[in-house]
């Protein structure tokens, strides 16, 4: 898994070295910006946004309820000197709501926002409902086998319970 996970950063470390990618915490994907972040909601619950391309931005801050804010315009949106500010103000502005209330405000908006769910909200969570994501075998919640083709049915497997095959009798289901 390690080697895995040092392919795919390849392009990390080439951004890196080439001294467009900074420690963590300093860029546009691991928290470093304030488009592209987790916020804290009134009922501390949280939500995601993911705002990178200009026009999701603009989405985003409108949706906000912010245009006016000289902090958070679209032409300061990949500005690093107010990144950390721009963090703060957007922070304070989720906390001024629910997550449920900014959910209504941004629904059907494209502007790249998400609740962050518990897994029990994922299990009963509408849109996870509407791609059968997740499934309840007898009582066990588990997620849907994926891929999912159209001619090729893939369900999830009944779960077992720890202790209730032996080592011999999974071995022999094999054979």
């Amino acid at each position: 898994m390690v080697d895995g996970a040092a392919m795919i950063l390849g392009p990390f470390f080439s951004a890196f070295t080439n001294g467009f990618w900074g420690e963590r915490g300093t860029n546009h994907l691991d928290g470093g910006s304030h488009f592209y972040n987790v916020y804290e909601t009134s009922d501390h619950k949280w939500v995601s946004v993911g705002a990178i391309e200009p026009q999701f931005y603009a989405e985003l801050v409108h949706r906000l309820g912010v245009t006016v804010d000289a902090l958070l315009q679209p032409a300061e949106q990949n500005n690093r000197k107010v990144w950390l500010a721009a963090k703060e103000r957007m922070a304070e502005v989720f906390r001024s709501k629910t997550r449920a209330e900014w959910e209504a405000i941004f629904d059907g908006s494209d502007a790249c926002f998400a609740p962050v769910l518990s897994p029990s909200e994922v299990a009963t969570h509408p849109h996870t409902a509407a791609r059968g994501t997740v499934v309840t075998i007898n009582g066990i919640v588990q997620a849907q086998a994926a891929p999912r083709f159209s001619r090729t049915e893939a369900k999830a497997g009944v779960p077992c319970h720890s202790g209730q095959h032996s080592v011999a009798e999974v071995l022999s289901s094999w054979a």
